[in-house]
Parts: structure tokens; sequence; C-alpha cells
């Protein structure tokens, strides 16, 4: 019987690894390139992120002067003052509440645009990008206006039905309830449009399945639109609660901290302390203690992204 079985040229037998190394070398390139192409962001996020954050917790640890080492004792300096409580207590009410309200306009309105026809849906997404393409500074002076305790717009107009006038931010809770609703004006459309970029992206074939089964308009939202939206939710909240923690120019225009101190925010309370005050190591402390409350909310955040990830 005669053994006919195939032996490998040495050529062939080469050729294999060659393919491999030559694969392996092609992935090598696009990292390569793909680094040096990242490299500017790399870059930036360095120079004005991580650079600034680590000299930011330098400057912590200095006193008033800035030429001695203190370690902790800014810290322990603001712990036993009861305007950096109140200044923590205010920044969590207005950055929660102002999120609240801004996932829930942004989710009526973008519902409402979702289901305007197609042909009408440019003229009134632009239109009500409006607040938030505005420089926030530029809009805060129109509302600064709105809330003049003499000239108020708003109090001439509840003057018609009997009411005010209201010392929108002459008094504490009217303040707050103020810097609140410009806020929540300014960054609802951002909501607005990244809530109907994730509903353009359910399938109709979930609704129309809900539909069949005899699910209202309520529970379609509850069990199709929320469950398939979640991620982006997450995702969209968190990166609001950061920004509005950090808000600065809306609290400084409007009420400039005041009254007594009832409406200041971290941004605002750092800033005076530390440049008006000429304090900068005690401001930098203020500033570095909003790290800890957002970094909790964002590992519980990302968990939740993360587990719903691993279920699906």
């Amino acid at each position: 019987m005669v053994d006919v079985t195939f032996q490998p040229t040495p050529a062939a037998a080469s050729l294999a690894p060659r393919k491999r190394s030559s694969l392996r070398n092609a992935m090598k390139r696009k990292s390569t390139t793909a680094f040096l192409m990242a490299l500017p962001l790399i870059v930036l996020i360095v120079v004005f992120v991580i650079y600034p954050a680590f000299y930011s917790l330098h400057l912590a640890t200095l006193n008033k002067s800035m030429v001695r080492f203190v370690g902790l004792g800014n810290f322990e300096f603001l712990f036993k003052r009861e305007t950096f409580w109140l200044v923590v207590k205010q920044s969590c009410i207005f950055a929660i509440s102002a999120v609240i309200f801004k996932a829930l306009i942004g989710f009526v309105v973008a519902h409402f645009v979702h289901n305007v026809p197609a042909k009408k849906q440019r003229k009134w997404r632009g239109m009500l990008l409006v607040p938030w393409v505005i420089p926030p500074a530029m809009s805060t002076l129109a509302w600064l206006w709105l809330f003049d305790p003499s000239y108020s717009a708003f109090n001439y107009t509840l003057s018609y039905f009997g009411i005010g006038p209201i010392p929108w931010l002459g008094e504490a809770n009217w303040a707050r309830f103020s810097v609140i609703l410009v806020n929540v004006w300014y960054g609802a459309p951002f909501f607005m449009i990244m809530y109907l970029a994730a509903l353009k992206s359910v399938p109709e074939q979930l609704y129309e399945a809900a539909a069949i089964d005899g699910a209202n308009w309520w529970q379609r939202i509850w069990y199709v639109t929320l469950p398939m939206m979640r991620n982006i939710i997450a995702i969209t909240t968190l990166f609001s609660l950061i920004v509005t923690f950090a808000n600065f120019d809306i609290t400084r225009i409007l009420t400039n901290g005041g009254p007594l101190d009832h409406t200041h925010l971290f941004a605002t309370w750092a800033f005076r302390v530390g440049i008006e005050s000429s304090d900068i190591p005690l401001g930098a402390s203020v500033s570095l203690f909003m790290f800890p409350i957002l970094a909790v909310a964002a590992v519980f955040i990302l968990r939740d992204i993360s587990k719903r990830g691993n279920e699906a």
C-alpha cells in the first residue's frame, strides 16, 4: 500500500508563522497610530485637568501664606465652621433638586418632540436648545432683571392675580428656589437632546408588541422606554450632577451667595474664601471637598450600569 500522506514543504511550513508575525506587527502599528492620534488630547487632559488637580491637593496642605506645610489642618478648620456645613447642605440640595427637575422636564419634552412629525422636529429642537446654547452669564443677567425687587417682571405679572411682591433674591428660601429655577431652565435642554437620541434608538417593534399585549401608554413607558434608556439616563445624570455641583456663574451673578451665605455653593464659597479673602489654600480645600461626594455618586451610578450590562 502506497503512503500518500501530504508532507508540507518548508515554504508552506514557514508561511503560517510569517502571517501571524505580520498580523502582530500590523496590530502594533495600529495601536501606535491610535496612541499618536490621541496624544494631543492626552496632553491637554494632563495639562488642564490632572496637573491642576494635584496642584490643588498640594495647595490644600499649606498655610495661608503658602510657606508652611500644615497637612490636614485646613480641612480640620473647615469642619469646625458652621458656614462650611451650610455650604455642603446647600450644594447637595441644589444639585440633587436641579438634576431631578432637569431629568423630568427633559424626559417629558423629549417625548413631545419625538412624537412631532419629522419635518417639524428640526424647528422644535432648535427652539428648545436655545437656553442651553446661550452663554450662562448672559442669560443669567436677563433672569436677574426678571427677579429685580423694584422692576421684577414676575412680580408685575403676579400683581394682576393679587399675589406678591415676592422677594425672589432677598429671602433665603426664595433665593434658593430662584437659583435652582435658572439652573433647570439652562440645563433641561441637555437632557432633552440626550433623551431624544435615546428614544430614537428604541425599536418600534417593542412598542408594537407591548400594544398587542394590551399595555397602556404608562406601561409602555415603564416596561419598554425606561429599561431601554436606563444607561443613557444614568450617564446623563452623572454628568449633569458633576457640572451642577461645580456651578459658579448662576449663583455668583444672581445672589453672590446671599442672603447671609444661604445660597453659597462649593464653587462660589471657594472663590469667596480663596480669592476675595486671600486664603488660596483654604479655598482649594473647599473645592476639593466636592471630590469625595461626586466619587461616591459616580461609584453607585457606574456600578449600576455595569450590573445591568452583565445581566444583558
